[in-house]
């Protein structure tokens, strides 16, 4: 900017000086002062052009610096919008609450308690995730359940849906343990509108209070789209 106003005043200061009759005007010395002028207006013409030159270098520049800045910006604003990331608890009672068991279906576990809900991606009213954008996503869930004394049956146990369809179980049950727990990591390459949730199968129960030992757990790590 500060070269384009420096470039604007040498061609007013060159124009302002034959503000007094022009290049190339007769004077009264027999002819010396016409020529003399016609080559100073050259001089001036040939400036003229230069600066025409480098006002329209710098204009080019400015307009190929101005769509770059746009693309930059675009780029950056499909990175925001492209975040994704959530991570839930079961609940967040302060006694301990069991969800389940259940007879005739499986059901959907809502989880509750919301660490981050990056995106908005996660419905806390009907416990599904979908998927903003396709990506290879990372997916944890971890389930806890407390038989209530020793000898009771125990039946820890979920599934990780994606559109209704199983991806990965986990299930701990016996006699043996009071409580117990189990965990599962995987990666999946998702697309974007798929619903991802967690089923509790038939018979089985978890248990939950504000320690949050049942948990699920998502994020993007690289789109594809």
């Amino acid at each position: 900017m500060r070269a384009f106003l420096l470039l604007c005043l040498l061609e007013a200061a060159h124009c302002q000086e034959y503000a007094w009759g022009g290049p190339g005007s007769n004077t009264d010395n027999g002819g010396v002062g016409s020529n003399t002028n016609d080559q100073a207006s050259c001089g001036c013409c040939l400036m003229q052009q230069q600066i025409h030159r480098m006002k329209t270098f710098f204009n080019m520049s400015l307009n190929e610096l101005e769509k770059e800045l746009v693309k930059t910006k675009n780029i950056i604003n499909s990175v925001r919008a492209s975040r994704s990331a959530f991570s839930v608890a079961l609940t967040d009672d302060d006694s301990l609450t069991c969800f389940g068991p259940f007879r005739g279906e499986e059901r959907i576990i809502v989880y509750k308690h919301v660490f981050i809900n990056l995106g908005d991606g996660y419905d806390v009213n009907t416990g599904v995730f979908t998927v903003p954008r396709s990506g290879v996503y990372s997916l944890a869930l971890t389930v806890y359940s407390d038989a209530g004394s020793p000898g009771n049956s125990l039946a820890a146990c979920a599934g990780l849906l994606v559109n209704g369809q199983l991806m990965a179980g986990l299930s701990e049950k016996n006699m043996e343990d009071q409580e117990d727990s189990a965990s599962i990591v995987i990666a999946l390459h998702l697309k974007a509108g798929d619903k991802v949730s967690v089923s509790l199968p038939i018979g089985c129960f978890l248990c939950d209070d504000s320690s949050h030992y049942n948990t699920f757990t998502g994020f993007l790590l690289f789109a594809t789209d």
